[in-house]
């Protein structure tokens, strides 16, 4: 994991964890992946794109640049900001439906890969179970 601060901390009790890592790409553009899910997650959560920026420990700058590809990448924004400054953001119901949809193929795909997982992590140093 990286030193990057998220929303979806896990209390791991030293263990190994395993977690996919989806992108949506087309031409080295990446739509949606884990941070970009992450940073969605995080603006729903705080309602302004500053406050995700800081609770995931990005610059601001980096965030509004994420939340633009994203924008810019689906049919319809995935996140609202308002015309005055200081007056927050929020997700659209396309960026509502986006993230549902994300954090579903990520519990999917766990769910799927659990018998191969568990397996894995035996193999590991430190494993227990």
């Amino acid at each position: 994991m990286s030193s990057r601060r998220s929303t979806r901390k896990e209390q791991t009790g030293g263990r190994w964890v395993t977690r996919p890592r989806w992108r949506v790409a087309r031409d080295g553009v990446i739509a949606l992946g884990p941070g970009k899910a992450d940073l969605l997650e995080a603006i729903a959560d705080r309602g302004s794109i500053s406050s995700a920026s800081a609770a995931l420990g990005m610059s601001y700058r980096r965030a509004w640049t994420l939340v633009a590809t994203m924008n810019e990448s689906f049919r319809r924004p995935l996140v609202a900001t308002s015309a005055r400054r200081r007056a927050g953001a929020a997700l659209t119901d396309t960026g509502r439906q986006v993230l549902a949809l994300y954090r579903r193929i990520e519990a999917r795909s766990l769910a799927a890969a659990r018998r191969d997982l568990l397996n894995l992590r035996r193999l590991l140093n430190g494993a227990r179970g």
